[in-house]
């Protein structure tokens, strides 16, 4: 026994939107996709003079804390914990 299908036979809906997407670029053209960054945006990327400040001020540390020269208050670290955990 023979089945017959019914409606269109043999035709993939895949295929059908994959010719679809083809005719559409050959009459529009391939465009690239583009990107454009804003001047505010590009502002954000220029890094601030006080990020300069503090990475300079890191560096100082560095070298003072690798030769020993270093020296910490321990009266302020203790007023600045004490201040830090009565205000929570």
């Amino acid at each position: 026994m023979k089945i017959n299908q019914l409606g269109l036979s043999g035709l993939n809906p895949y295929k059908n939107q994959l010719n679809k997407y083809e005719q559409f670029e050959k009459e529009n053209g391939k465009k690239a996709d583009k990107v454009e960054i804003s001047l505010t945006a590009k502002e954000m990327q220029q890094v601030s003079p006080l990020v300069k400040d503090r990475q300079a001020r890191v560096e100082e540390l560095k070298i003072q804390v690798k030769n020993g020269q270093y020296q910490v208050d321990p009266q302020t670290v203790a007023k600045a914990i004490k201040k830090y955990y009565s205000s929570k």
